[in-house]
Formats: C-alpha cells, sequence, structure tokens
C-alpha cells in the first residue's frame, strides 16, 4: 500500500473536481474524517500500521463519488477506490474491506466490523464537538442549494430527530462526544 501516494494523488483530484458548492462535502470534510478517523483509531487501540493504513484509505475515499454523483456517492466512492488502488499496490482483499468502511458511512450506518464502527464514528464526529453549529450550518446551506430543506426551522426538526436516533459506534467516541451531542439536541429542541 502506498498511502501517501495516493493520498497526494486524491488530494489534489478532489481539490480540482469536487464542486464548490458541496459546502459540506467539499474536501475539507475529507480532510476532517482523516483526523477524527486517526484520532479514534488511536483511543480505541489500533496501532497495527495495515490497519491504520486501511482506515485512512477509507476516509480519504469515503465521499470521493461526489466528484460523480450525490445520490449513491457511497457506491460511487467504492468504484473509485476500485479502480485507483490498484495502481497503489493495495490488495484485492485490502480493496474491499476500505470498501466495506466506505459504504458503512452510508446513512443509516450499519458497521459491521470495528475499522467499519471507526470511521463511522469519524464520519458523524462533529455530532459532538464544539464546532456542530458551524457545520451543520453548511450541510443546510448545502442541502437548501440542491432543494433538499428549505427553511431554517424544518433544517432544524431534521437535525433533532437524526441526533435523537444516533448513537456512536465505538465507546471511546461515546465518552468523549455523547455529553456535546446531547447538549446540541438541547440547543435544537
Amino acid at each position: 500500500m502506498r498511502v501517501e501516494e495516493v493520498e497526494k494523488f486524491m488530494i489534489e483530484k478532489m481539490r480540482s473536481s469536487l464542486d464548490p458548492n458541496l459546502h459540506y462535502h467539499g474536501l475539507h470534510h475529507t480532510l476532517d474524517v482523516i483526523r477524527a478517523t486517526a484520532e479514534i483509531a488511536e483511543l480505541e487501540g489500533i496501532a497495527d500500521e495495515e490497519s491504520l493504513n486501511l482506515l485512512k484509505t477509507a476516509a480519504l475515499f469515503h465521499d470521493s463519488g461526489f466528484m460523480n454523483t450525490y445520490q449513491g456517492h457511497e457506491e460511487e466512492s467504492c468504484r473509485i477506490a476500485r479502480e485507483v488502488l490498484i495502481d497503489f499496490d493495495y490488495s484485492p482483499e485490502q480493496i474491499d474491506q476500505i470498501c466495506g468502511m466506505i459504504m458503512a458511512t452510508k446513512i443509516p450506518q450499519n458497521p459491521k466490523t470495528h475499522l467499519e464502527r471507526i470511521i463511522s464514528d469519524a464520519d458523524l464526529d462533529y455530532l459532538g464537538r464544539n464546532d456542530f453549529w458551524p457545520i451543520a450550518m453548511k450541510l443546510f446551506v448545502e442541502l437548501n442549494a440542491r432543494g433538499t430543506v428549505h427553511d431554517l426551522p424544518t433544517w432544524n426538526k431534521i437535525q433533532e430527530k437524526f441526533i435523537e436516533s444516533h448513537s456512536y459506534w465505538t465507546e471511546s467516541e461515546r465518552n468523549r462526544r455523547d455529553e456535546m451531542k446531547r447538549m446540541h439536541l438541547a440547543g435544537l429542541r
């Protein structure tokens, strides 16, 4: 696995190919998920190099499908990963694991493995962070521009329902994010 090379390649590709109107799902979100994935992996005791590289790669590719489509972007992200990663010395088995992690981020999330639970938590890490409100507003602006959500009161109800039903998958993420997530939920109410 040539992780650093594929990271450089994909960041440049996403920088040049992602729609600038992806206020939430832009490159900044991918970089945030890469960071959160590494943090959660450390808290969860993941130390072997292969697992860390697989997590980082999955985080890098998890929203790459937005370069080509909005609906079904996870499946497109897997297609892109399968196309690209073989050229960077990833085995078919490693690519399958990465695609499993990418698909685990699809809402509603349904991760099956420990690594899938880590990336699922990283993708929604912001729900329990101090920067929740500005990030949630970016998602509102993105969805509003697509005609999915038309006003802030409706958006706040959607967020309230989503956060009420959301649970982090890893113990470390529950320990560090649940209290702040509850505070955000109270703020929405």
